[in-house]
């Protein structure tokens, strides 16, 4: 009876240890990065953003669609980090995340994999409530170059063979029932 009771919690323990993901990646300011889990692209370039001709904020991003991010980090020009953030519109050729993370707002970008051509943009960052917005458009050039699709292996059935077996097999039992009848 003892050995059941101290099987329970060393058995508990051991399934605990097996939810340990190892230490976390480092971001790009030497922090844990949070999303460490997630795939970088093999090819990731960003230009600081500077202020476009309208006023707003402009970047440009290289990146491979090989199921990767890329990752921009941007900062209140007063310093401080944005208190919202959000995207609109959205990138047509992938998907962009934003986060913050030691005061910096992290945006990541995901092209569609392998896509390539160029996608935009565009990140809406709120310094405070009732403050002016600083709008940052990210034009991304995304590079396709040794990217690879993988392909199912099985392929669906087509729906067009069964409603053609259908077809033929109610004209073959129109035809026996007819021949019945003569």
């Amino acid at each position: 009876m003892r050995i059941k009771v101290l099987a329970v919690p060393l058995l508990a323990t051991s399934f605990l240890a097996g939810c340990n993901h190892g230490p976390l990646t480092s971001g790009p300011l030497g922090s844990p990065d949070p999303f460490g889990y997630m795939k970088t692209s093999a090819v990731c370039k960003t230009t600081t953003p500077v202020a476009g001709a309208n006023g707003n904020l402009v970047s440009q991003m290289t990146v491979r669609s090989d199921d990767g991010r890329c990752v921009l980090s941007v900062k209140p020009p007063e310093g401080g980090s944005y208190a919202s953030f959000g995207v609109s519109p959205a990138p047509e050729h992938g998907k962009a995340f934003l986060y913050t993370l030691n005061g910096y707002t992290q945006i990541t970008y995901t092209p569609t994999m392998g896509y390539a051509g160029n996608d935009t943009f565009t990140a809406i960052l709120v310094r405070s409530p009732g403050a002016k917005r600083d709008r940052l458009t990210v034009t991304a050039t995304v590079d396709a170059t040794g990217v690879l699709i993988p392909r199912p292996a099985v392929t669906a059935p087509s729906t067009e063979r069964k409603e053609a077996t259908r077809t033929t097999s109610k004209a073959r039992r129109t035809t026996t029932t007819a021949k019945k009848r003569r």
